[in-house]
């Protein structure tokens, strides 16, 4: 069942959303080479519950962390790991957060130190196709037409979306009705109303889009074993333009990464 959230409702996810937008800047800061997920991930659990709220990921079916610390070649879920981050690396961090009963949800990739000109690239290209999803998540809408935005936009620079993956709605669950899937068709999908909060979250292939799931039974790889990146928003759909409830201002703004 698709419900959307009242008012009240949305100030509690804008808060987990503020919350969870800052611990990726406090974690963003510390990104560099040397430095291992392992200690990024303490920073963050530390940074989460100093403040009152809960890593919602840590436990969740069993996952062992606070954050889902995807290195290169896995696009989503990975573990933390002693292995010290390297030059040239990029790393999506997910983080998510449950405060006064409501799920905050976001990620960001980091490039560690210098990346050559085609990682920037997926990291830019990556990006801006969120920011394409949520400029069609508007009331009236379908989440095909999120979809189609993602997509065009990637595929218009040969890079190739995910399609076993997908956003999600957000409340007091991590993961709500609707899905919403980074592909699509305009017109299609389940219908967007004002008051959803949903998560758009491309995950975009330097390669092919082929993934397979490690035997630890959570990291997604690439198949081809290029790069991926991830990043994802929180947003409430609103009549004529989408609300954002978490935010990179945090990380791009406050210096945690030049661009």
């Amino acid at each position: 069942m698709i419900r959307p959230k009242t008012e009240e409702e949305i100030e509690l996810l804008r808060i987990n959303g503020e919350l969870v937008s800052k611990t990726l800047a406090e974690v963003g800061k510390l990104v560099a080479p040397g430095v291992t997920t392992v200690k990024l991930n303490e920073v963050a659990e530390t940074f989460i519950r100093d403040h009152g709220a809960v890593p919602s990921f840590k436990g969740f079916d069993g996952f062992p962390a606070a954050l889902c610390m995807s290195v290169n070649d896995v696009v989503v879920h990975g573990f933390p790991s002693d292995r010290p981050l390297e030059e040239g690396d990029i790393v999506s961090v997910d983080c998510g957060t449950l405060y006064k009963g409501y799920n905050g949800d976001s990620a960001y990739t980091f490039p560690v130190g210098e990346v050559d000109a085609e990682t920037r690239k997926l990291l830019d290209v990556t990006k801006a196709s969120l920011y394409k999803g949520i400029e069609a998540a508007v009331a009236g809408n379908r989440t095909g037409d999120i979809g189609y935005a993602v997509q065009s936009y990637a595929e218009g620079f040969g890079f190739s979306v995910v399609r076993e993956l997908e956003g999600h709605g957000v409340g007091k669950e991590m993961h709500e009705e609707p899905g919403v899937p980074n592909y699509g068709r305009r017109g299609h999908g389940a219908r967007l109303i004002d008051g959803m909060t949903i998560c758009i979250e491309p995950m975009i292939c330097a390669g092919g889009r082929g993934v397979y799931l490690a035997r630890n039974g959570w990291a997604v790889h690439t198949a081809d074993h290029k790069n991926a990146a991830h990043y994802e928003l929180t947003v409430v759909v609103r009549k004529g333009r989408a609300q954002q409830l978490s935010t990179f201002d945090y990380i791009e703004k406050d210096g945690s990464i030049k661009f």
